[in-house]
Order: structure tokens, then C-alpha cells, then sequence
């Protein structure tokens, strides 16, 4: 099983430790493409820092966030599971999980990521700002920026099991699965039960809580059919949209009655 999830914008500080390796990261085949994106982020934000504010989208209260990314290759690494903070990583709690549970998130876990395309939970990397939406001068929208070298590195990683994709639709573009791979693939909406409405709060939390049900359960669904009944066999419950035509991802709605 292979779990797609969005970053976080908040994130926690970078460690003290050794800096970045960028070829030590997975998923190699982007190793290029991720330089590219480093190269040119770090001299933006060490140049002017009004247009990095402007190119990033941020806040004037989030101008501090510029300098670290003039630090990317030198502030210390830590695990990307410990970088990432949030409603969702919250809710996940990587740190809490048994040591078996930890080796499956190690495995099957991948968060994509404006600046690195897409990287696991236990690959070091510094604390940064930079979303799927920025649009570099040089380099352009990251989203088409990483299709092409996502295009062949994805597949792979995915196997040929279940792909459970839990992204924000900011992360959705950099790579769409095609093809026997879509065929096996779930995505997830959860919706307030009275209401049949997304809240983005307890949306977050609520997948970051399956994820961690999955993992601690040790379930590994195959496929579609049988995550569905996983989760519901987990206390979940779901309706399903199976796809109309092959090569057509399986669309789950998760209902929760209580907006925590």
C-alpha cells in the first residue's frame, strides 16, 4: 500500500544535525528536478526579499519564513515525519506508533511537496516554505515542474498495490495515477454526515487518524474493494463510488458526525 499525503504549511524547525543530502532522499529519479527547485528558491529568497515574499505567497507576518529557505542546504535535517506539523500529522502522531508501525509508515507513507516532488516520512530533510502552488521566475509553476520526472518515478514506488491518495487538490496535479495504476487507487473525502458538507479542519484530522488506524492495525488491503471493508471493519463509515470505466480511481466519502 502506498498512502499519498499533502505537506504541511506549518513545519517544525530544522534540527542541528547534518545538513542536507539531496541524493540521499528517495525516490532518486527526482534528484534533478529537486535541485532545480533548491537552486533557484534559495536565490530568490537571498536576494530580494519583497519579490521572494510576493513569489511565495506569504503573508507580511510570515516574512520571517524567507530566511530559511537561504539555509536549506546548511540548517540540520531531521526526519520529514518530525518536520511536518499540522492537523493532519496531529491527528497521525507517527511519534506515538509502535516500532512495527513506524517500519510500515517508513514503507508505505509519501508526502509530496512543492520543493523536494516527494519524499518519505524518514528522509532528512530542513524545514522550509515553499507550496505546490508557487510559481518560480525561472522554473514556473511547480505543479508542471515535477510532472514530467513524477510521470516516471510514481509507478514505481507504487508497486502494484493499493494506492490510497489523501492530497489537498493543490497536490493533486503534480502527478495524476493513469492507467491498471488509477484502476487501484482510492481517493477520500470526508464529509460532516448531517450536513454532507467538507470541513476542512476535522477533514484533515479525520484522514490523518485513518492513516494511523491502518497503520497501527497492520492492515494491508490490496486494493480498492478491500480498503472499504477494512476501514469499515476499523469503525469507519463509508460510502463508496466505484469507478464507471477501467483505469478510473475508486472515489470513497468517509461520514463523520462529530466536527473535532
Amino acid at each position: 500500500m502506498l498512502v499519498l499525503l499533502p505537506p504541511s504549511e506549518g513545519k517544525a524547525p530544522s534540527g542541528r544535525g547534518t545538513a542536507l543530502k539531496l541524493e540521499s532522499l528517495s525516490l532518486p529519479g527526482l534528484t534533478e528536478a529537486r535541485r532545480a527547485v533548491l537552486d533557484e528558491l534559495a536565490e530568490l529568497c537571498a536576494g530580494d526579499e519583497e519579490k521572494a515574499r510576493e513569489v511565495l505567497g506569504l503573508s507580511e507576518g510570515l516574512r520571517g519564513e524567507i530566511a530559511k529557505n537561504t539555509e536549506l542546504r546548511s540548517a540540520g535535517a531531521r526526519p520529514a515525519g518530525e518536520i511536518y506539523t499540522g492537523v493532519l500529522y496531529d491527528a497521525l502522531d507517527l511519534a506515538s506508533l509502535d516500532t512495527a508501525a513506524k517500519r510500515r509508515a517508513s514503507r508505505s507513507l509519501l508526502v509530496f511537496s512543492g520543493l523536494w516532488g516527494a519524499v518519505r516520512v524518514t528522509d532528512r530533510i530542513p524545514s522550509y516554505r515553499c507550496s505546490m502552488g508557487v510559481r518560480l521566475p525561472g522554473l514556473g509553476a511547480l505543479g508542471a515542474h515535477w510532472r514530467t520526472p513524477m510521470a516516471a518515478a510514481l509507478p514505481e514506488a507504487a508497486g502494484d498495490g493499493l494506492v490510497l491518495d489523501l492530497r489537498s487538490s493543490a497536490y493533486t496535479g503534480a502527478w495524476k495515477p493513469k492507467g491498471e495504476v488509477a484502476g487501484r487507487t482510492a481517493t477520500v473525502r470526508v464529509l460532516h454526515a448531517p450536513t454532507r458538507k467538507v470541513v476542512s479542519h476535522f477533514n484533515k484530522a479525520t484522514k490523518g487518524r485513518i492513516v494511523r488506524s491502518l497503520l497501527a492495525a497492520g492492515a494491508a488491503p490490496a486494493d480498492p474493494a478491500e480498503l472499504v471493508e477494512t476501514l469499515r471493519d476499523l469503525g469507519y463509515e463509508v460510502e463508496v463510488q466505484a469507478p464507471a470505466r477501467a483505469g478510473t480511481a475508486w472515489a470513497l466519502d468517509v461520514l463523520v458526525n462529530e466536527v473535532h
